[in-house]
């Protein structure tokens, strides 16, 4: 097989190892083709500056795109990502005015993609892997190479909040927008409730349009997973100042794994009032989703390397084990214009998770195929609040022009749990086994595990100058955290409570030297709680102080109009606890350094793409451990391309045929690198069609994901659990406008 290789010039910055070059070379020549495309001014946004200049000289009119500028949601015609985005504290930004790489996907891509989560609509950018098993309960990803949504409470922001959003997976139905923001965010949104420095994914809530919709869907997936949804959009009042949004699904049958079926309920209301001085909003969000035999990640005995991934339908868990999570949450948000230069805003939410769950997580054993695990009965009650106030203000200082923001926040979690052990169970990946059904009952009762209260404080300062040609950003974030460990026996503080405090700054700079470039740098820091030390150590019970990771960012910004090419450097730098000698310490380091380039948005009339590609150089910088000393982290590729196009043929002006792309490169399976997956490569591909029935706008979707029905492990969660890809799925759905 052929391989590409970096040229010395690059590897002297970024060492990568050489991977396999068919996908990669054509993923890199779509980046580039588009990059240069732009570049030489071809698309038919290039010469927008010179339209005005002519039709200046000429006295005759000129339409450009309408540009929203009350930071209130754009309601231009949708394309595949927004050009603005919500930054937390900073409030809604242009994407050419933001120090950071962001991505902002609207619900027509969502629609279009059929995507089911927030989690699949996000890894369409190739900084973000997927390292979650298709058909399990929960989404977990990376993003720039740390984990995300990995643990108990889940790490996607809800309207710029977090502790509102369901805790294990984000169904689609009700999310306007997904916003990318990549690399640390403490400053932005606060601390994470479960400590991801790699990014965050925020999502937009639906909201009341301008023009009234009553939207009915039916869709398929195999193998026989059928669903039904409506969508009820209505503005109200003398000057339709009321709004309300209603989005309900029911989908339910068996799924393309063997054994397996889901069923997955939404209900979503979104209520708002937009006045002159005074805006408010109040969403209330109930989901529940269960699935009979769950897929679950695998793990690796100690010594096993991975065997060939088993055919994607095969699914060695057992017809009688099954999960079920259900998900309410409801968040208010006010907002009041004291003067046209001064708003002050506030929000209040809380969701619950509840999880009842019958499975176990398989361990393979040898390379035959081999696994064994040990079905458990776990119930958890996850219970999260949230709430904030602030002041936003414009003012000049000369030629000066402030954006400031104050925000007070404070977060809250409490974990419950209860479990009851089955007893183990064997089969084998490539010939599935049944086994005798176990009635495992129900625990007790629940014990609380933990309680976390995260509170702080943030000033930012965005300044704009010479023209808005140079945007500075500075801001300050005091963060502090408290949490409690219980015994779960005993009911009774494990340890004594762990108090901490720390401070995380932000240094953000945008530079326009021309029209539509933009240059930006950032220095952020993220923020996680700190381990505590284990029996092992002499410190033992010891909690470390929150641990602050670093980045470092540099890129470019073209904005052609509907489309955006984003090239970006960063390095991002992470420590963790660990044993050197006796004492357990901070002393551990993970340092990820990556090239980002980014295609998205819409090339001409008729082409729309979301396309990129990401070069990390990753490495455990600092280990007490010799073994894992300088060596890659778990499920880390060192490259990752993803290209999706969308194409509204000529020959049929309602017909569109779209596309995708997506390679992986190898992943380490533990800290060692002595276990792996392969690289993969998946192929999709479908249509699009708009018609009418009865008089009613009608458009018809089919998708194939995984064209080529491959076999492959898909992806390696941060604790070494295997994921395997998904089989041959097709996607049907129809939605009807009346």
């Amino acid at each position: 097989m052929t391989s590409t290789t970096i040229s010395p010039a690059y590897a002297a910055v970024l060492p990568i190892t050489p991977v396999p070059a068919r996908t990669t070379r054509l993923v890199c020549a779509l980046n580039l083709a588009f990059a240069a495309w732009m570049a030489a001014g071809l698309h038919p946004h290039a010469h927008a500056e010179e339209a005005v200049t002519s039709a200046k000289e000429s006295g005759k009119p000129v339409q450009l795109d309408a540009v929203e500028i009350n930071g209130r949601l754009d309601r231009r015609p949708a394309g595949p990502v927004a050009r603005r985005g919500r930054l937390g504290v900073l409030g809604d930004t242009e994407v050419m005015d933001a120090p950071f790489s962001v991505i902002n996907y609207t619900a027509q891509t969502i629609q279009n993609q059929q995507a089911a989560s927030a989690a699949d609509v996000a890894a369409n950018d190739a900084s973000v892997s997927v390292s979650a098993a298709p058909g399990g309960m929960l989404d977990a990803l990376f993003i720039r190479g740390f984990p995300i949504s990995e643990g108990n409470f889940g790490e996607f922001a809800f309207d710029g909040v977090f502790g509102v959003a369901p805790n294990y997976r984000v169904l689609s139905d009700y999310a306007e927008r997904v916003e990318l923001i990549k690399g640390p965010t403490a400053l932005l949104y606060g601390m994470a409730p479960n400590s991801s420095v790699g990014g965050s994914i925020n999502i937009v809530p639906k909201r009341a349009a301008d023009t009234d919709l009553t939207q009915i869907g039916v869709d398929f997936a195999s193998a026989s997973q059928l669903g039904t949804r409506i969508d009820l959009s209505r503005r109200m009042g003398p000057g339709r100042e009321f709004g309300v949004r209603v989005n309900g699904s029911v989908r339910e049958g068996d799924t393309a794994l063997d054994r397996q079926s889901r069923k997955a309920q939404v209900g979503a209301v979104a209520l708002d009032y937009q006045g002159t001085q005074f805006r408010a909003t109040l969403d209330a969000i109930a989901q529940s989703e269960r699935f009979d035999a769950p897929s679950r990640p695998f793990l690796l005995s100690a010594g096993v390397d991975a065997p060939a991934a088993p055919d994607g339908r095969r699914n060695v868990t057992q017809e009688w084990e099954w999960s079920k999570v259900d998900d309410q949450a409801v968040l208010l948000r006010g907002e009041y214009d004291i003067t046209s230069k001064v708003t002050v805003f506030a929000d209040a939410g809380s969701a619950r998770t509840q999880v009842d769950r019958l499975f176990g997580t398989p361990t393979l054993l040898n390379s035959a195929g081999d696994v064994q695990w040990t079905p458990a009965h776990f119930q958890f009650d996850v219970r999260r609040a949230t709430a904030d106030a602030g002041v936003r203000a414009q003012f000049d200082t000369g030629s000066v022009r402030h954006a400031v923001s104050l925000q007070a926040s404070q977060y809250r979690d409490t974990l419950e749990r209860g479990s009851v052990n089955g007893t183990a169970v064997v089969s084998n990946i490539y010939a599935p086994t049944a086994s005798a059904e176990q009635a495992v009952a129900a625990p007790a009762s629940l014990a609380k595990i933990s309680e976390t209260e995260l509170t702080g404080v943030a000033l930012a300062d965005t300044l704009a100058m010479f023209d808005r040609q140079v945007l500075l950003t500075l801001g300050l974030r005091g963060q502090q955290v408290k949490s409690d460990n219980f015994n779960a026996t005993t009911g009774e503080l494990s340890l004594p409570r762990h108090e901490q405090r720390a401070t995380t700054p932000l240094v953000g700079l945008v530079v326009k030297p021309w029209a539509g470039v933009s240059l930006y740098g950032n220095y952020i820091e993220g923020l996680s709680k700190g381990d505590t030390a284990p029996t092992a150590a002499s410190n033992a019970g010891e909690v470390l102080a929150p641990y602050k990771a670093r980045q470092y960012e540099a890129g470019v910004k073209i904005d052609h109009g509907r489309l955006t090419t984003t090239l970006s450097a960063f390095q991002i730098s992470k420590p963790s606890g660990q044993l050197t000698g006796t004492v357990f310490a901070a002393d551990a380091e993970q340092r990820n350094r990556g090239l980002e380039l980014n295609v998205a948005g819409e090339a001409s009339t008729a082409v729309r793409v979301l396309s990129g590609i990401t070069l990390m150089d990753a490495e455990l910088t600092k280990s007490s451990d010799a073994t894992r000393q300088g060596k890659r982290p778990i499920g880390v590729p060192a490259v990752q391309g993803n290209a999706s196009l969308e194409w509204d043929t000529p020959f049929e002006p309602k017909l569109t045929l779209t596309g995708g792309l997506f390679y992986t490169g190898k992943q380490y399976a533990n800290a060692a690198n002595t276990a792996s997956i392969p690289a993969w490569t998946r192929v999709d591909a479908g249509v699009r069609y708009q018609t009418a029935i009865a008089g009613k706008t009608t458009t018809l979707r089919a998708t194939v994901r995984n064209l080529l029905d491959r076999d492959y492990w898909s992806g390696v969660a941060s604790y070494g659990g295997l994921a395997q890809g998904a089989p041959r799925t097709v996607q049907l759905s129809a939605a009807i406008d009346f």
